[in-house]
């Protein structure tokens, strides 16, 4: 059994959508981040960086005491290494998925966090910074394009590497794109959102929100307000 600590967000759903398409059991632990509850100091231990999503799996394959991992890129890999799918064994195929699971983690999802919130979030707009991250992810965006002119998916056959993308890609219009203009990207895009158990991840918890945004005005503090020290005092 997979407890995963989640909120409905892209790095969430990268998570969710892996735990549907291995179709093996998991047990959802509700973590309100707009409330603070990654900052409690229960959860620190299982993700030392305050962030969700995280896991802890009570049954290792090694028959030892559970194991946690934090940072949505290593319990894609980790469950996928576990079960043995989408994630290839061989070094050359492996090293193509992990490279643009990388490429996701370094970039992709950093950039396109950020122009959402300069875009979204900021009480006053900052155009140079919106107009420096929305041209950062427009380009990420036409380095994903010309990869998938070659390609199927992402790394060649479906992985984790394309679940580790395409939440990202799901609120293209927030981050200032248009799909239309990287026509492969599109294509790609629409065959993922056909696959049922992606649809399934994406949708996890999406009823917890109420139908509102991830980042309200009372959330805000809390989100983007952390400091060391704040964070500190949280487990006093």
């Amino acid at each position: 059994m997979i407890d995963l600590y989640y909120w409905p967000t892209p790095n969430g759903c990268k998570v969710t959508i892996l735990l549907h398409e291995l179709d093996i059991p998991y047990r959802l632990i509700s973590l309100n981040i707009g409330r603070g509850d990654q900052f409690k100091p229960e959860f620190a231990k299982i993700s030392p960086n305050r962030r969700m999503p995280a896991i802890v799996d009570l049954e290792p394959a090694d028959r030892g005491a559970p194991i946690s991992v934090f940072e949505s890129g290593a319990i894609l890999i980790y469950l996928a290494e576990k079960y043995q799918r989408f994630l290839p064994t061989s070094p050359r195929d492996r090293y193509a998925v992990l490279q643009w699971v990388m490429w996701q983690m370094g970039g992709l999802g950093p950039m396109c966090g950020q122009a959402h919130h300069f875009r979204q979030y900021v009480s006053t707009p900052i155009p140079y910074a919106s107009e420096r991250y929305t041209n950062e992810v427009n380009r990420l965006y036409g380095v994903l394009d010309a990869r998938l002119a070659d390609c199927e998916f992402v790394a060649g056959e479906y992985s984790i590497a394309d679940m580790a993308c395409w939440p990202w890609i799901k609120p293209y219009k927030g981050q200032g794109q248009n799909l239309d203009d990287f026509a492969h990207l599109k294509r790609w895009f629409l065959e993922m959102n056909k696959r049922p158990k992606v649809r399934k991840g994406w949708n996890v918890g999406r009823e917890w929100l109420n139908g509102g945004p991830v980042v309200t005005e009372e959330s805000k503090a809390v989100l983007f307000g952390q400091t060391a020290a704040k964070g500190q005092a949280v487990e006093g």
